[in-house]
């Protein structure tokens, strides 16, 4: 099979097999001090591992999410412009899945993420989060799911679980990642629309700006939720006060989101029902223009902490907890796809704190999704116009 390889993959390519490089974090964007110093810059590592990488597919336009089918089925891949892919194996790109919704492909808006239900291999249920128009040239963050075709060529009864209320003028910071616990929920992320006109709806139970949505899988209100009994706010949060979070997972029966700060303050969080976790109020990052955020701190007391925080910012998109054999020393470790600088950053935790840091192959560019294959390689996709799905494994001696 020909591969065709854009200049930015064939200079990557060039570079294999490599090692994780060396990093200087560089200055800070702000001198806000951490309340507990675990939660900030842990020691940096590099792993003595060669890293070789193979480009499985390339020609996908700014890919967002990808999944691993189950039994060698290949992979779905969306991109953004509104399509969803299946790769196979051997990398051949089949023409985009049909039944796909209609997206508002605008700035940071369309196709988003991609997930398979939990019971995929009796249901062939795929979940989708996407940038929904909603009338009035406004759009909102969703998510739908989808009955995938035994060939793979489309989605039918595809049907909305979540839309995001109220619809929103500024197509930016849609989140957004659908994430499963092993009870039977689905949890989705959003953003909150970027703009000052917006930001402060992250604060609101009466909107799902810059929130956490726990529903059932067919789209129901768990009984459960933490604010089903509070009027006037939307049953379906789980969690609120969250900037623009594009990357989520379960580890160990816990919701882990990671988000993007402004300049300075990317978050890792560990999610806890109807908790606060205080964006716009404080933050460890600053304005672009180098003004506070609110009153320019980053503690108040009913509002929780991250886990950790980078300042600069490594702009994440993708998360995962390492699981295969094919890295045995990253086993258990939390790896992170990074928009800027690129590359993924691998951390080592001791329980629920960060106890290490990595930055792994930094040359890739902007990596936006990060998965494992069933052999334990680990598969990327570059957020490019000519974007790739990228296979990295440990290299071979010879």
């Amino acid at each position: 099979m020909t591969v065709r390889l854009s200049l930015s993959l064939i200079a990557t390519l060039a570079a294999l097999p490599a090692c994780a490089q060396s990093f200087e974090r560089g200055e800070r964007n702000t001198d806000l001090q951490p309340q507990d110093p675990s939660q900030f810059r842990a020691p940096l590592e590099t792993s003595d591992i060669e890293i070789s990488q193979d480009v499985v597919a390339s020609g996908l336009e700014h890919p967002w999410g990808i999944e691993v089918l189950p039994d060698g089925g290949g992979y779905l891949v969306t991109e953004r412009p509104g399509r969803l892919r299946h790769v196979a194996p051997d990398g051949t790109l089949s023409d985009p899945i049909s039944g796909v919704p209609e997206v508002v492909a605008e700035r940071q808006g369309g196709l988003l993420d991609v997930a398979l239900s939990p019971d995929f291999a009796e249901t062939r249920r795929v979940y989708l989060s996407y940038a929904k128009p909603v009338g009035d040239n406004l759009s909102a963050t969703a998510a739908a799911y989808g009955t995938l075709s035994e060939d793979l060529s489309s989605l039918t009864d595809v049907t909305d679980i979540f839309v995001q209320t109220p619809g929103s003028t500024a197509p930016m910071h849609f989140g957004s990642r659908v994430v499963f616990d092993d009870a039977g929920h689905v949890f989705v992320t959003t953003g909150e629309h970027s703009t000052r006109k917006y930001r402060h709806y992250a604060q609101d139970l009466d909107k799902t700006y810059g929130k956490v949505v726990r529903l059932t899988g067919d789209g129901d209100v768990p009984s459960d939720n933490p604010f089903v009994d509070t009027e006037g706010a939307r049953p379906e949060i789980w969690s609120l006060g969250q900037r623009n979070i594009q990357g989520a997972m379960m580890r160990d029966g816990q919701l882990w989101t990671i988000e993007h700060g402004p300049q300075g303050g990317d978050e890792l969080n560990l999610i806890e029902p109807g908790k606060n976790y205080g964006w716009p109020v404080i933050s460890y990052g600053q304005n672009y223009n180098g003004s506070t955020i609110g009153d320019g701190i980053a503690q108040m007391e009913g509002m929780e902490q991250p886990v950790y925080f980078w300042d600069p910012v490594i702009a994440p998109a993708g998360m995962m907890t390492y699981d295969g054999s094919a890295f045995a020393d990253w086993q258990g470790d939390v790896l992170i796809s990074s928009l800027y600088p690129g590359g993924i950053v691998r951390l080592e935790l001791d329980g629920n704190t960060v106890a290490a840091e990595e930055r792994v192959l930094m040359d890739l560019g902007r990596v936006r999704d990060v998965e494992t294959d069933a052999d334990g390689t680990i598969l990327l996709i570059t957020d490019q116009p000519d974007g790739a799905l990228i296979r990295l494994s440990p290299a071979t001696s010879g």
